[in-house]
């Protein structure tokens, strides 16, 4: 045999011990289990491949794919508390092993956080399948109910105000609070009570309170209404550094007062517009007379006095004002935040002597101490009540009076007060 001939034979048999080899492995390869090839679970780690739920149960604005389902099952604190960001408990010492998402993850929780903040909690049904709607409908705590008492009262409109805020302001909640948003907040550090301001709802008589719980004064009958107004007795959370602002707001008892809108807009009208006032004439009478009455008089137009209601809820409702917003007929939203700044106590002028009273006991206040009743300006005349209110809105049209609901709409929701008129939507 020569050596070529010797060379091809050994190359031969070397393409066939290749090939013989190749049909072998693809011939084991179709015998073998395709689910021994799958990567192989740790012990007790399960992969989230399938859906938790069925396509058709999936919650709105999810996905079929990348969304973790919420266990359903209760699980021990502890293994709950162990579990490492990106797993979800599936089961009693079931962690789910953590899927790669990626950034994908947190925008897609971010929007369900976001819609459950939107949605209303009313629409949460409780685990015994009744909805807290209906039961604050049959309960008889509900607001204007049978026996309801003073505490399940402040319950009830924390609840109400809470479900509106997470309804129309839950971007609110998030945001981070400035001083510009305590800045008609006064802080009484005796007793540790941070009090909103609400012009027109007992606000005058609230900083007395406060003042005689500070020990600046023996009796809220001392207190004059310049010193409670133009004195610098009381300060306001908003003089505080951020650090002094956030301990107080984390640890002070912070409560406001409110009134029904419209009451309370008219109650400002006939108290700065009614009544000689050496600052609301000049700075707003005068301008809402040039800008809202045709042919209005010299004599008018100089002293600014005579303002007509029609023409004061032009001037409130036009989002060009000659002149800005005041304190006074500003809505409560603005003025105290109840969105961003959770309240302890929610009062309502309404019923200002029992909240009022109620609220110096929760505080432990000395025990002579109980709110003033007494009316220190225009004494003599009436407190404007819902009948005042209402004559005074007759004045107006349909379509005003529903552009002033409009305007203290978030007020009306928060504070559960109802339509003053039954033509309003």
């Amino acid at each position: 045999m020569t050596p070529r001939a010797g060379t091809m034979r050994l190359a031969c048999m070397f393409s066939s011990i290749l090939l013989f080899g190749a049909a072998g492995l693809l011939l084991f390869i179709s015998l073998q289990d395709p689910t021994e090839l799958a990567p192989r679970q740790l012990p007790g780690i399960k992969f989230s491949i399938r859906p938790q739920q069925p396509y058709n149960d999936l919650p709105p604005a999810s996905s079929q794919a990348g969304d973790l389902k919420a266990p359903t099952e209760k699980v021990p604190r502890d293994l709950s508390s162990q579990a490492p960001r990106g797993f979800s408990l599936l089961g009693p010492g079931r962690p789910q092993a953590p899927l790669n998402t990626g950034a994908r993850l947190r925008p897609r929780q971010r929007r369900r956080r976001l819609l459950i903040k939107k949605m209303p909690a009313a629409a949460a049904v409780p685990a015994n399948g009744s909805s807290s709607g209906a039961l604050a409908q049959s309960a008889p705590w509900a607001p204007g109910g049978p026996g309801l008492s003073l505490q399940q009262s402040q319950q009830e409109r924390k609840r109400v105000m809470r479900e509106a805020c997470a309804k129309y302001r839950a971007s609110s909640s998030r945001r981070a609070v400035t001083p510009r948003h305590v800045s008609r907040i006064f802080v009484e550090d005796r007793h540790r009570v941070l009090y909103c301001e609400v012009p027109k709802a007992g606000c005058s008589n609230w900083k007395r309170v406060l003042m005689v719980l500070a020990g600046l004064a023996s009796s809220t009958a001392d207190i004059q209404h310049n010193t409670v107004h133009y004195g610098s007795a009381l300060k306001r959370l908003d003089t505080f550094d951020r650090q002094g602002i956030l301990h107080r707001l984390s640890t002070y008892t912070k409560m406001l007062f409110v009134r029904e809108p419209f009451e309370r807009l008219v109650s400002a009208f006939r108290d700065k517009f009614e009544h000689p006032n050496s600052y609301y004439h000049p700075v707003f009478g005068k301008a809402i007379l040039a800008r809202y009455r045709a042919n209005a008089s010299r004599e008018a137009l100089r002293t600014g006095s005579g303002v007509r209601f029609p023409e004061f809820v032009q001037y409130l409702l036009d989002v060009h004002r000659p002149v800005g917003m005041d304190i006074h007929w500003d809505h409560v939203g603005r003025l105290c935040s109840p969105c961003l700044i959770d309240y302890d106590f929610v009062g309502k002028f309404e019923s200002m002597e029992d909240d009022a009273n109620f609220f110096l006991s929760l505080i432990r206040a000395p025990r002579n101490l109980t709110f003033p009743r007494f009316k220190d300006r225009h004494s003599q005349e009436a407190r404007t009540t819902a009948q005042i209110a209402r004559r005074y809105f007759t004045q107006l049209s349909a379509l005003q009076r529903q552009r002033t609901y409009d305007f203290y709409y978030m007020d009306y929701l928060m504070f559960n007060y109802s339509k003053p008129f039954a033509d309003l939507y």
